[in-house]
């Protein structure tokens, strides 16, 4: 058995304006360091259907999203978010990826997958798109594993240096997903405090130091995150991956390295090899510094790679 990798040339052509960090080079970088692993099984992340996105979202979010796609050029949802041509169709695959790689994983098809798509997803809320971000990609996916597959205990961990507020949001209310958020505090979007807890004591939010290095997160993670983990026992984890807490991002400030994401990575996975047979769906999010996250990528990616053999 081996990593099944989602991704597809439409995300390519989600274009942002010239300068934005969320730039088609960073779906090319990290294709470039992919390249690199051959026994990957790679797949086409398919088009998702309207009713995976409203898993999570109304129609009127769906329908505003639809009708804001320019014929040329780019329209701004905000300061930060923009849509072009290409940008629903890309939003779309992200989707479907996601709801492809959990069927892939629970059917023991394979026993782990990574997502290289883009727009990210764990910004965007329920009727609001955000942070660059369009759907709730990993919040949909835990929500096609309980909704369709019956799972009754998802485990989702976010380590993107910013906090997963779409994710959270999305997800407030659902007592089967245990959501674990750990990023650099204070940092856009300014949520994530330790006080936010869920509508079933389900959000789990751990804000790290600016300038605080990967030996603080593996603590915190040692002696927060992994034990709730184990006592949840989670049937399937969820991993919204962002490599943006990388010390050369240039978005935030912590200082991980790459051998930081390597040890998270492997760290999960062993939890999902003890409760839930390895089953691990990780998802693209944040990383900026286009070397660093293509490196970033490809260490967890190895690491995927290694626990699947």
């Amino acid at each position: 058995m081996t990593t099944a990798l989602y991704t597809h040339a439409d995300c390519l052509n989600h274009v942002t304006p010239a300068g934005h960090p969320e730039q088609v080079a960073r779906l090319e970088h990290i294709n470039g360091a992919l390249a690199g692993f051959p026994q990957l099984d790679r797949r086409d992340a398919p088009e998702c259907t309207d009713a995976d996105i409203l898993l999570c979202h109304p129609q009127s979010h769906l329908d505003a999203i639809t009708a804001a796609a320019p014929a040329n050029g780019w329209r701004s949802l905000d300061a930060d978010t923009h849509i072009s041509p290409g940008s629903l169709i890309a939003a779309r695959r992200a989707v479907g990826a996601n709801i492809a790689a959990v069927d892939a994983v629970l059917s023991g098809d394979v026993k782990n997958a990574f997502i290289a798509t883009r727009p990210p997803g764990h910004h965007a809320e329920q009727s609001t798109p955000m942070g660059f971000c369009l759907f709730g990609n990993v919040a949909i996916a835990a929500k096609h594993a309980m909704e369709r597959h019956g799972l009754e205990c998802v485990t989702i961990v976010d380590f993107d240096v910013h906090h997963g507020n779409g994710t959270q949001a999305l997800l407030w209310n659902e007592p089967r997903v245990q959501f674990f958020s750990s990023h650099q505090s204070p940092l856009w979007p300014g949520s994530g405090s330790e006080n936010e807890t869920g509508g079933h004591n389900n959000i789990w939010n751990f804000p790290l130091a600016p300038h605080s290095t990967g030996q603080e997160m593996r603590q915190t993670y040692e002696a927060e995150i992994f034990p709730a983990i184990d006592r949840y026992q989670p049937q399937l984890i969820l991993i919204s991956a962002g490599f943006d807490a990388h010390m050369a991002d240039p978005l935030a400030n912590l200082n991980w390295q790459t051998e930081d994401f390597a040890w998270l990575t492997r760290q999960i996975c062993d939890l999902a090899d003890t409760h839930c047979q390895g089953r691990v769906v990780s998802t693209l999010e944040g990383g900026y510094d286009l070397t660093a996250l293509a490196a970033s990528v490809a260490a967890h990616v190895q690491v995927l790679m290694e626990k699947s053999a």
